[in-house]
C-alpha cells in the first residue's frame, strides 16, 4: 500500500492501528492534541479481554509486553449491597480471560512499539475539510495544515474527523461519575480497602451506585456514579473539593461507611465525568478515503468494552489495509461492514442497562444475576 495513512488521535485505537500498519511495512503519522505523552493522567484500570482486546495485541505482536504489564489478582469480582454485606464475590485464579492493567501502561507499551516521530505531539486539530477524489485537509490549532489520501479519526467523543461522515453528536446518556482516589489505602484507609478486596468492587443502587477497584500498589480508584440530569449537577461547585465531597456524599446515606469513605476519605479532588453515547446503531454511507475507530465511532456508556472495542477496531484496519494494498475502498468497506455489527451488538448489552442507562435494573439482584450467569457460562 502507497497511500500514508494520517490518523488523528494518540488513543489505544489508534496507536494499536499505527502499529499494526508499521508491522506491514504501511506508512503512518499519528497527530496528538496532548503536548507530550506525559501530559495527563491517561486513566485507571483496563480489563482487556481475549475475544477482542488480546486478538488486537496479537495483531500487532505485543503480547509479551502486555502479559509483563498485567497486574495479578485484579480480575477478582465483588459485588456489595449499600449496607458492606458481601453478595458475590470470585477470586482471581488467571483463567478469566479478562486480566486487568493500567491504561497508561497499555499506551505506553504501544508507544514505545511505534518508531520515533511516527506520533507528532501538540497537533490540535481545528477542522477538517474534503478536498475532493478522496483527499482531505486537516487544519491545526496553530494553522498548520496536512493533506491525506487517507484520514482516520481515532481522536474519540468530540472527533473532528466524524463530521466528514455523519451528523451524529454524543448525548448525555442521563448518568455522571465521580471519580475519587484513595492512597496507601491498606494502611491510610483500611475498612475501604477491605470491602473493595483485591480486585474491583461494585455496590449498585437504583440511581446510585460505587464502582472501585485496586490499582497498583494499594491504590483504590472509583467512580461513584449518579444518574441525574446535567442540570442537577451543575448547582455543585467542583472547584470547591471539600464542598463537592461533601454533597456527593450526602447522596449515599446510609450505605456502610467502608463505601461511603471511598467519597469521604479520597486523597485527591473529587472529578466530575459526564457520561455520553452515540446513537446504538451509529453508522455512515462509504466516504471515499476517509474513516472512523474507537470512541469517534461507536461511544457509549462504560460498559468495559471500549478499549477493548478500540484496539480491535485499529488492529482489523490496519489488518484489512494490508489485505488490499491496491484498494484502498475495498479496505474501508470490510472494515467498516464489520466493525458496525460488532460495535451494534455490544452497545445494546445487558452490561450498558445495568451500569445505570435504565437506573431501575440497577439493583444489587439484578447485578448478583449478571455475575452468577457469567461465571456460570464461564465454568
Amino acid at each position: 500500500m502507497h497511500t500514508p495513512v494520517t490518523i488523528i488521535g494518540a488513543g489505544l485505537g489508534g496507536l494499536t492501528l499505527a502499529r499494526v500498519l508499521h508491522v506491514h511495512g504501511i506508512p503512518v503519522t499519528v497527530y496528538e492534541a496532548e503536548s507530550s505523552p506525559t501530559a495527563r493522567t491517561q486513566g485507571g484500570m483496563l480489563d482487556i479481554h481475549d475475544y477482542n482486546g488480546q486478538l488486537a495485541l496479537k495483531a500487532a505482536g505485543l503480547m509479551d509486553e502486555f502479559h509483563a504489564i498485567v497486574l495479578e489478582g485484579r480480575q477478582a469480582m465483588r459485588v456489595l449491597d449499600r449496607d458492606g454485606t458481601v453478595l458475590f464475590e470470585e477470586a482471581d485464579d488467571g483463567t478469566g480471560g479478562r486480566p486487568e492493567v493500567l491504561r497508561g501502561e497499555l499506551r505506553r507499551i504501544l508507544l514505545d512499539s511505534l518508531p520515533t516521530g511516527t506520533v507528532r505531539w501538540g497537533h490540535k486539530v481545528g477542522s477538517t475539510r474534503a478536498l475532493g477524489e478522496g483527499r482531505y485537509e486537516v487544519t491545526f490549532a496553530d494553522g498548520g495544515t496536512v493533506v491525506t489520501g487517507l484520514l482516520v479519526g481515532a481522536d474519540g467523543a468530540w472527533s473532528r474527523v466524524r463530521p466528514l461522515l455523519s451528523t451524529a453528536t454524543p448525548e448525555y446518556v442521563g448518568k455522571s461519575v465521580v471519580e475519587t482516589y484513595l492512597f496507601d489505602a491498606d494502611t491510610r484507609h483500611p475498612a475501604a480497602a477491605k470491602a473493595v478486596g483485591g480486585g474491583s468492587m461494585i455496590a449498585p443502587s437504583p440511581g446510585r451506585e460505587i464502582f472501585a477497584h485496586r490499582e497498583s500498589g494499594d491504590t483504590l480508584h472509583a467512580y461513584v456514579g449518579l444518574s441525574e440530569p446535567q442540570d442537577w449537577f451543575a448547582t455543585i461547585d467542583f472547584a470547591d473539593a471539600a464542598a463537592a465531597t461533601a454533597r456527593i456524599a450526602a447522596e449515599f446515606d446510609g450505605w456502610a461507611p467502608e463505601l461511603t469513605a471511598l467519597i469521604t476519605d479520597c486523597d485527591t479532588a473529587p472529578v466530575l465525568r459526564p457520561l455520553y453515547a452515540l446513537p446504538v446503531e451509529h453508522r455512515w454511507d462509504r466516504v471515499p478515503g476517509v474513516t472512523l475507530l474507537g470512541d469517534a465511532a461507536h461511544l457509549t456508556a462504560p460498559n468495559g468494552e471500549g478499549a477493548n472495542l478500540a484496539m480491535l477496531d485499529g488492529a482489523e484496519l490496519g489488518g484489512a489495509l494490508a489485505a488490499h494494498p491496491d484498494d484502498l475502498e475495498a479496505a474501508l468497506t470490510e472494515y467498516e461492514q464489520a466493525m458496525f455489527v460488532r460495535s451494534a451488538e455490544v452497545g445494546t448489552f445487558e452490561g450498558a442497562e445495568v451500569h445505570g442507562i435504565d437506573s431501575e435494573k440497577n439493583t444489587p439482584q439484578a447485578m448478583l444475576k449478571m455475575f452468577t450467569e457469567q461465571s456460570r457460562q464461564a465454568t
